[in-house]
């Protein structure tokens, strides 16, 4: 009798503490398993997530000497020129949803989007996965709490084929929501990264991000790097924590 052999879960370690984000990024990686700790990474200033995701790349590589990602998003309104752009921290820290909703008062474009960009980088080849998610600003602050939000922005952003905002979703509405908009980023960088992965030796490895809006990160080699990987998170105080 032939007996197959189990095909070992491929790992990923994603630092942040933003649970939304880790938990969005387990959904999406589906063939991936997330593994998370929390640690903080410095992030350029420019109003250019793809710049910004390209650098935060280039400065894990830099640390870290393997393949890396790192994932950088913004949100932009058409009526205030694009604002608040990739500053969506210091904007919600300052004016919060609140203040986007006083400086859309009487205005009657509300169109608005969410943008992506997911930046690989393995010392030699760099690639970038960008997406978007078209919408409008509510007129007003909706939804409640939920597991799955991973910003404030929830509770104003009406996604383009909805009428309500994400903060009022429930779960049949994510299914209708995931089916109808653009792959993500880091969905497409999981379809491309498992492929490339079949054609080398690349089994393990770990993905480290920051604590911030964005998803930058650096990954390991766990077969031959856990030490210099349990090294690094020393350096960063964090712990090393699975997610289901």
């Amino acid at each position: 009798m032939i007996e197959a052999k189990e095909k070992t879960m491929k790992e990923i370690i994603f630092v942040t503490t933003n649970k939304g984000k880790v938990a969005s990024a387990q959904k999406e990686l589906k063939n991936i398993k997330v593994l998370s700790i929390e640690a903080e990474l410095s992030e350029p200033r420019s109003d250019d997530i793809k710049e910004i995701a390209k650098q935060k790349v280039l400065q894990a590589h830099s640390i870290v000497k393997r393949p890396c990602i790192a994932l950088d998003s913004g949100f932009f309104i058409s009526a205030l020129n694009g604002f608040p752009r990739a500053y969506v921290n210091h904007m919600l820290d300052t004016i919060g949803i609140e203040g986007i909703l006083k400086l859309m008062h009487g205005e009657e474009n509300r169109a608005c989007e969410f943008r992506s960009c997911l930046a690989y980088y393995d010392g030699e080849e760099m690639r970038f996965f960008e997406s978007k998610s078209p919408g409008a600003i509510a007129g007003k602050i909706r939804g409640s709490e939920n597991v799955n939000s991973w910003s404030d922005l929830w509770y104003i952003f009406i996604p383009r084929y909805f009428h309500k905002t994400m903060a009022e979703f429930n779960e049949e509405d994510f299914m209708e929501y995931n089916r109808v908009k653009e792959d993500s980023g880091m969905k497409k960088f999981g379809e491309w990264f498992s492929v490339s992965l079949q054609g080398g030796d690349r089994d393990d490895y770990w993905f480290v991000g920051s604590g911030n809006s964005s998803f930058d990160s650096r990954i390991f080699d766990t077969s031959r790097f856990r030490d210099d990987f349990i090294a690094v998170c020393d350096s960063f105080g964090g712990g090393i924590g699975a997610v289901s």
